[in-house]
Parts: structure tokens; C-alpha cells; sequence
């Protein structure tokens, strides 16, 4: 059979298949927006906190011993302290963005699969 004869019948399938990719990708693109959203907030909210806390922290550092010899070496732990924290950050970071499923990824897999399908009912139908 000429593949251009099945294409009629196929015609329903592939875009009711068109139609739940469309659907697909839109609850794929919400999720990751909500994911986004709590991520950044979070983040907004944890990084004011800690930024506010650790410079308290530093200033009381720097008041104690101001009048000590030890005033630079303070200073120079602690700014050694944040650079290790920061590494430590990012590679936590880089291992948790790593591990997130790619974006439409669950459009990719449909995808994979009904390739698959229509090229048997296309095959078959050219016999």
C-alpha cells in the first residue's frame, strides 16, 4: 500500500497526538515556572537573611578585636571562611542542576514513542 493512502486514517491520530503534545509541553513549561518561582523566592529569602546575619556576625568579629594585634588575621579568616563557603555553594549547585530532568523531557519521551508507533502503522500500510 502507497503510504499517502494511510495518511487519511492517520490523519485523526497524529493530531489528537499533536493536540496531547501541545498539553504535554504546557504542563511541562507550568511546572517548571512554579519550580522557578519557589526556587527563586526561597533563594531571595534565604540569601537577605544570611547576608544580614554574616555581616552582623563579621562586624562583631571586627569590634572584638579591633583593638588586638589579631584584627587582620580576623578578617583574613573570616573572608578565607566565605570564599570556602562560596566553592562549596557552587558545587553543590552544580551537582543539584545535574541532577533536574531537562525541560520537555516529557515530551521527548512521548515523542520517542509514538515515532515509533507511526513508523509500524507506516510500514505496515506500505505492504
Amino acid at each position: 500500500m502507497d503510504p499517502l493512502r494511510v495518511l487519511p486514517e492517520a490523519a485523526p491520530i497524529v493530531l489528537r497526538h499533536l493536540s496531547a503534545y501541545a498539553e504535554l509541553v504546557g504542563e511541562d513549561l507550568a511546572r517548571a515556572q512554579r519550580e522557578l518561582a519557589v526556587r527563586l523566592t526561597a533563594l531571595l529569602c534565604i540569601g537577605a537573611s544570611l547576608v544580614f546575619a554574616l555581616a552582623m556576625a563579621c562586624l562583631a568579629v571586627v569590634a572584638q578585636t579591633w583593638s588586638t594585634p589579631n584584627r587582620m588575621a580576623a578578617i583574613l579568616w573570616m573572608g578565607a571562611g566565605f570564599l570556602a563557603l562560596a566553592v562549596f555553594a557552587v558545587l553543590v549547585r552544580a551537582r543539584i542542576v545535574r541532577a533536574q530532568a531537562p525541560l520537555l523531557s516529557t515530551v521527548k519521551r512521548e515523542w520517542r514513542r509514538d515515532r515509533v508507533a507511526l513508523e509500524r502503522i507506516l510500514s505496515s500500510g506500505a505492504r
